[in-house]
């Protein structure tokens, strides 16, 4: 029997469709999954005639996997990938890798690479974007872990990968747990990006009292100029979609939103950063406020808002919104930058900057034109300090901002809530502030705990505690940050 590239675990959608990408791409796939009569459907099924070798044990795996073997995990998430890891570990040897591809947190794939490492076996803990469609016809793939292990699977992902003018969109992102960083990154990102669509839809419906097909409509024009990507795109397909009656099908579906987590866990690592991730934030906030559902009918009819009616004209507005909404994932973006380069400073990771936008140009749930702009960036400067620093970003939000503000302004007015371009603004004008009043918070701090503070005609690192009511006397808190 001809033996076998890789082998995978784990037959659900995803794992199905990467092995079907792999196959089509001249690799030999062995696969397994714990529920063993899902191996005989999925061959007697979509892998009918293709040759691709089921197997009922992950003894029987390791035995028709050509060395170094080479095994990749789609199952879920935490305990389950450790537990196949210890499965796997009796049927393995020195220089085997095991591929973690599913939405693991970043922390467990640092713990893994170091400890299969101790071992002598290779891991790879690598974030797949796309679903579905992109696992089928060509993900994008963020691998890190161990890198001796990158050069034997190199060539199999990057076949599978999706293509954006020839390349690739995969490339090693760093060590250990940084692939399933950057891709947790990205899914923060998705969740930003679609809550501003979601603001948009709001505004243009309740706000500028638009109907559903001329929303659509917009929204397939926007996808034609700066604002292209797959979100605006399906966004504007999902508003043309009618039930038999007419009806556009969006009216129907229950306003409460659910999530898988991984937009949590961006917020949860920025906050242990230290990193002002706002936007993104506040799109997860949403989802939770959105699902309160039956508490919020309650709300309704007992909390009052403001009585006013757009009065205005709604093209200048439409306009306005589309400047607001580039200016705002322009800072979702970068917002999502500021954590990778803080993660990687706190972990010594290596990453590319531009090439991780280059990897999200295709195949992935985020993918756009913008990301054009923001390789170009960082091949200009590696060294970027902030993503609003590149003179395209800076020029961008020169010229969006005022409708930005007009936008935001009159959601207030109006009562609609859009908590991720309103954040996005506030993150703008703190960022670009000469001086912010955390002057006075500082010597409330310091009036209450003793903090201290540092004085701006003293060189930084100087401390100093004033006994404000004259009883505290000399003695001041440690300094430190969180």
């Amino acid at each position: 029997m001809q033996k076998a590239d890789i082998g995978l675990i784990g037959l659900a959608v995803m794992g199905q469709n990467l092995v079907l990408n792999m196959h089509d791409h001249g690799y030999k796939v062995a696969v397994y999954n714990r529920t063993t009569a899902r191996v005989d459907e999925f061959l007697a099924g979509p892998a009918a005639d293709t040759g691709i070798i089921g197997t009922h044990s992950l003894e029987e795996l390791s035995v028709v996997l050509k060395k170094p073997r080479k095994v990749m995990l789609m199952v879920k998430a935490g305990e389950v990938v450790d537990a196949f890891i210890e499965q796997l570990l009796p049927h393995l040897e020195a220089g085997d890798i095991i591929i973690d591809g599913g939405n693991s947190l970043y922390t467990d794939s640092n713990r893994r690479t170091r400890e299969l490492a101790a071992k002598g076996i290779l891991f790879i803990g690598s974030g797949v974007s796309g679903g579905e469609e992109g696992a089928r016809r060509g993900p994008s793939i963020m691998p890190g872990g161990n890198p001796a292990a990158w050069p034997q699977v190199q060539q199999i992902f990057q076949d599978i990968a999706a293509k954006v003018n020839g390349e690739p969109c995969c490339d090693w992102v760093g060590e250990e747990g940084a692939g399933h960083f950057v891709k947790m990154v990205h899914n923060g990102i998705e969740y930003g990006d679609m809550q501003l669509i979601c603001e948009a839809y709001d505004f243009l419906r309740r706000g500028l009292g638009l109907s559903v097909p001329e929303i659509a409509a917009i929204f397939d024009e926007w996808n034609r100029g700066s604002l292209e990507s797959y979100l605006m795109e399906i966004s504007s397909e999902i508003l043309t979609y009618q039930e038999a009656d007419g009806t556009p099908l969006v009216d129907k579906i229950l306003d409460a939103a659910g999530q898988k987590g991984t937009g949590k866990w961006t917020g949860i690592n920025a906050l242990e950063l230290g990193v002002p991730l706002s936007l993104i934030s506040e799109a997860v906030f949403a989802r939770f406020i959105s699902a309160m559902h039956e508490e919020r009918q309650r709300a309704a009819a007992v909390l009052p808002g403001p009585d006013t009616i757009f009065a205005g004209e709604v093209q200048e507005y439409v306009q306005a919104l589309h400047d607001a909404l580039y200016a705002a994932k322009i800072v979702s973006y970068a917002q999502g930058y500021l954590l990778m380069r803080a993660a990687a400073g706190e972990y010594g990771w290596h990453l590319n900057y531009g090439g991780i936008a280059r990897m999200w140009r295709g195949g992935c749930i985020i993918r756009s034109v913008f990301l054009d702009n923001i390789s170009q960036a960082y091949s200009a400067d590696p060294d970027l300090e902030n993503l609003l620093l590149a003179d395209f970003f800076a020029g961008a939000l020169a010229k969006a901002q005022m409708g930005w503000r007009r936008v935001v302004a009159k959601c207030a007015e109006l009562g609609l809530p859009a908590p991720a371009l309103s954040s996005a603004l506030a993150f703008y004008d703190g960022y670009r502030s000469h001086r912010l009043p955390a002057n006075l918070l500082q010597a409330q701090r310091d009036y209450f705990g003793a903090h201290t503070y540092e004085r701006v005609d003293r060189p930084r690192g100087e401390f100093f505690h004033t006994d404000w009511t004259g009883r505290g006397g000399k003695v001041a808190s440690g300094t430190y940050n969180v």
